[in-house]
């Protein structure tokens, strides 16, 4: 009942007081039909402080995001259920959700009446150009009585998370050459030399599955000979992503940054679904990425990557040389310097392959003296060392340029969408 009444509204308090004064009137005029008036007036807000107050706690209130995560520029479909608990309908209810300023502003609705057991659902959409995770709720419902005489808040604890991840592009395919390494389960390669009769055989042992006898075997050496098992193979592979504030150019969503990103996603992904277990790294360090479901985890990271103040590439490069067994190395660079440059292509060793896509940062502002004989040299350094060059200039689609990947002449330079 407290609550209820600190809960009254202004035309609540005006009711109450207009009530006491009836009343004290009605008291010293010795008016009974002024003490009956006072007493229905002031009964009024008290009666809908209580009733509002009963109702308070007796909500509840569930959200769905279809789906939790949405590309930059997607639209999310946001559900909230709310459910009358109590055996009382409610009054009208001012509803909104909390959303961040990057997915648009707060959704308010009204709804008139919820009987009891009541359900409504309803439904708002959220859309951001902005990479992030971001957090959607609680939710806050006001309740207010049909004369607005009380009107209370309340905040729902439950609050969910929306990831908006960066841009991905469609690459076609191109034939990257790599190190094929133990430790995966996308591709098998058996031990057998060159048909079944070449098997490699073994003993017989305790709990080994009858159906892998190898029955030639068996009777060439008297006793009871199985197929080794497969081993699995996979082929890994790094990505080493450029995220120095100094080495791009540009602001927002159009930035040369953003479209780094935008890149490594792509390619992680094309990876990723060739097979490829990938690993990323940038100038800061390795980055984790879930076993299971890498794909999501690389976008759930790249989600919420953002320029780093460092100044070189000395960490990521010592992270790619520390990972070892890479068969393919994908560096998506902004401006980096030659001295840089030979540092990248020492991480490249015999048989691995290197690919690196040079963002042409001086197309995303007025041109720098001397940037354009820059990357010139970055790319000799770098195809000199046995690196394919993809060069990706502003306005123009990596799937575009892509194709330069499997080229394995001294320059790959790709061209504009």
């Amino acid at each position: 009942m407290m609550v209820g009444l600190r809960a009254l509204t202004s035309r609540g308090r005006s009711f109450l007081a207009s009530g006491v004064a009836a009343l004290l009137m009605a008291l010293l005029l010795g008016e009974h039909d002024l003490l009956r008036i006072g007493v229905l007036i002031m009964s009024l807000p008290l009666l809908a402080a209580l009733v509002v107050a009963r109702t308070r706690y007796r909500l509840s209130c569930a959200r769905r995001l279809d789906p939790p995560r949405r590309e930059v520029g997607g639209e999310a479909t946001v559900t909230l259920r709310l459910e009358n608990v109590t055996r009382l309908p409610t009054g009208l209810l001012l509803i909104e959700d909390t959303v961040p300023y990057a997915l648009g502003a707060r959704p308010r609705f009204v709804l008139d009446r919820v009987e009891s057991k009541g359900v409504r659902e309803i439904d708002y959409r959220v859309r951001s150009d902005l990479r992030g995770r971001y957090t959607i709720g609680p939710l806050s419902v006001r309740i207010t009585d049909p004369f607005g005489l009380v009107e209370l808040t309340r905040a729902f604890t439950i609050s969910d998370t929306l990831v908006v991840t960066p841009q991905v592009v469609a690459l076609p395919h191109v034939r990257l050459s790599g190190e094929w390494t133990g430790g995966g389960d996308s591709r098998t390669r058996s031990v057998a030399a060159a048909g079944d009769d070449d098997v490699a055989p073994r003993e017989y042992r305790q709990g080994d599955d009858l159906r892998r006898v190898h029955w030639r075997s068996t009777a060439r050496h008297g006793e009871l000979m199985v197929r080794r098992e497969e081993q699995q193979w996979q082929s890994r592979g790094a990505l080493l992503l450029d995220t120095r504030r100094h080495a791009h150019r540009g602001e927002g969503p159009r930035s040369s940054f953003e479209v780094a990103v935008s890149a490594a996603a792509s390619i992680g992904l094309h990876l990723a679904r060739e097979g490829l277990g990938v690993r990323l790294v940038t100038d800061q360090g390795p980055e984790h990425l879930s076993e299971t479901g890498v794909s999501w985890s690389l976008l759930d990271t790249l989600a919420v990557v953002r320029n780093s103040p460092a100044r070189s590439l000395e960490l990521g490069i010592n992270a790619l040389r520390q990972g070892g067994g890479d068969g393919l190395i994908v560096a998506v660079l902004g401006a980096i310097e030659p001295e840089e440059a030979r540092e990248l292509a020492k991480v490249r060793h015999g048989g691995a392959t290197g690919v690196a896509v040079l963002l042409d940062v001086e197309g995303w502002e007025a041109r720098e003296y001397g940037s354009a004989v820059r990357r010139q040299a970055v790319e000799a350094v770098l195809a000199g060392s046995g690196w394919r060059i993809v060069t990706l200039p502003a306005g123009a689609s990596l799937a575009t340029v892509w194709p330069s990947a499997g080229v394995k002449t001294r320059f790959a330079v790709g061209g504009a969408a």
